[in-house]
């Protein structure tokens, strides 16, 4: 309903932005208000809906935005961070509400800048969006050519990364549901095996440690029998004080980020479709932009000389 509103309020002060000399005080079939614009300006037909499309495409990538950081505040509130705003740095590891936060703040940002700049002709608004888009795009590009050159170098840094989250695992609930995820979606363990669990206080096999799970790992390694149906959380308990070849029984025993690498191998053609349609689409909404900011300007070119 705000959104509809909104939209009626753009129409109504984008018709009373034109030139009240140009365009009789009345009103008019859009068929008849294109040929007035093609007759007055010298525009062509598309300038008049290229807003139009513009606020239709944006107003999904602004209600996007608003869900996702409207998803991470709640979230927040829930873990009580936003009454302790100090609490945020608290985590040693990830916090995956940052994801839904920064993409959230980023899709309404270029949602609000397109839907604004397009239906108020505003060409600032639509250069920013153009440039902001651009910039994500020369990064996203930046960030693939780096991963294709420097393998050794990704693989070690995100060995480090999934090192560090298991020692936070226990620190926060969304943490610990993301690593649970990934290691039951990739039938892993531990970022290169099962012994990576010994950096948590928890789960290490250090004979002054006094948890229940010491040299265990949590059930999302375990492996899976399908004649259950409720999940054992506790089938990974003393599991690592067993021989190598014993775990194999009740474990995965291999580490995600090779697992990971598999499944890039497996597949290569799915995720490079995603990548290469994600980048058409940053082209074509830049190219949009960037038309509509010509043909503004075209037509105020026109109006100063006619």
């Amino acid at each position: 309903m705000l959104d509809g509103l909104f939209y009626l309020g753009c129409l109504q002060l984008s018709w009373l932005s034109l030139p009240s000399t140009r365009l009789p005080s009345k009103w008019y079939p859009v068929d008849q208000i294109h040929f007035l614009f093609s007759q007055e300006y010298g525009a062509s037909k598309h300038t008049v809906n290229e807003p139009y499309l513009d606020y239709v495409i944006h107003s999904v990538d602004k209600l996007l935005g608003v869900a996702f950081l409207g998803i991470g505040l709640w979230a927040w509130n829930e873990k009580g961070v936003l009454s302790n705003i100090s609490s945020i740095t608290d985590l040693g590891g990830f916090d995956p509400v940052w994801l839904f936060l920064v993409t959230g703040g980023v899709m309404f940002i270029l949602g609000f800048a397109g839907c604004i700049g397009a239906l108020r002709e505003n060409t600032f608004l639509l250069k920013f969006f153009s440039v902001f888009l651009g910039i994500i795009f020369f990064l996203e590009l930046t960030a693939g050519v780096l991963a294709f050159t420097f393998k050794d170098w990704i693989k070690d840094q995100l060995n480090f990364f999934i090192n560090n989250n298991i020692r936070a695992y226990r620190d926060d609930i969304d943490l610990q549901n993301l690593i649970d995820f990934t290691q039951e979606y990739w039938d892993c363990c531990g970022a290169f095996g099962p012994d990576d669990w010994n950096l948590n206080i928890y789960f290490n096999c250090t004979d002054t440690n006094p948890s229940r799970e010491k040299c265990g790992v949590p059930f999302s390694c375990c492996t899976k029998d399908p004649a259950e149906d409720v999940i054992n959380t506790q089938c990974g308990y003393d599991v690592r004080a067993k021989t190598d070849v014993e775990q194999k029984t009740y474990i995965h025993v291999k580490g995600c980020v090779p697992q990971f690498e598999k499944w890039l191998q497996d597949n290569l053609t799915l995720v490079a479709g995603i990548f290469i349609g994600v980048a058409l689409l940053q082209i074509f909404g830049i190219c949009l932009a960037q038309n509509l900011v010509s043909d503004i300007e075209a037509v105020r070119a026109s109006c100063l000389f006619t």
